[in-house]
């Protein structure tokens, strides 16, 4: 049932009732702006589906996912003394934008410590791939000559380019420093330096 408000001296109800009914928009519009915005999802460390340290299983089904074709077989070879550590390779196409590389990886205890990404070409390669990864990554961390570098921990991304007049050569590595310090546990011992003959 609706309630009759009356006008007159000491009766504001229809005053009231408009006054409130028009701040109240404002009022949530006010709230809304002040509101805290949501923390953005953090950027993937990675590029192009690898991670810095990603388990060689994960490594080898991206791998083998984005193979040039039929003929190009994921290969790996065993360090002569150990199958603990290995190198792999395989010529890939990112089905993304068709971006073709010779992607590499060293392995040491089931996880990558260096994932490589290798092509060349024009020197119109260096920028499409700077504005490619910088994208992905933002602005990088370090710059050096014919070096970028991206850093999150004990692990970093690094781009690097040298060429000629006309052409460059770019590689893209994705490095794991904690990974990369157990190859010393698979080092040979150096040998102890030969002792001296004595004089007679």
């Amino acid at each position: 049932m609706l309630r009759r408000y009356e006008t007159g001296p000491g009766h504001t109800g229809p005053v009231c009732f408009s006054y409130i009914g028009a701040m109240t928009p404002a009022i949530l519009f006010l709230l809304l702006v002040q509101a805290p915005q949501a923390a953005s999802a953090p950027r993937p460390f990675a590029y192009r589906g690898f991670a810095p340290g990603m388990p060689y299983r994960d490594f080898a089904s991206r791998a083998r996912s984005i193979a040039q074709g039929d003929s190009d077989i994921l290969a790996c070879q065993t360090m002569h003394n150990t199958a603990q550590v290995m190198d792999c390779g395989v010529r890939v196409r990112d089905p993304v934008d068709s971006a073709r590389f010779y992607l590499s990886a060293n392995v040491i205890e089931g996880r990558t410590s260096v994932i490589a990404f290798v092509d060349s070409g024009k020197v119109a390669l260096v920028r499409r791939t700077q504005d490619q990864i910088r994208k992905q990554l933002g602005a990088p961390h370090r710059r050096e000559r014919s070096m970028w570098e991206w850093t999150k921990g004990r692990r970093f991304i690094r781009l690097n380019w040298r060429g000629g007049r006309d052409w460059r050569v770019i590689s893209i590595t994705l490095n794991d420093r904690d990974v990369l310090a157990r190859i010393a546990h698979y080092r040979p011992a150096p040998r102890p330096a030969p002792r001296p003959a004595k004089k007679p």
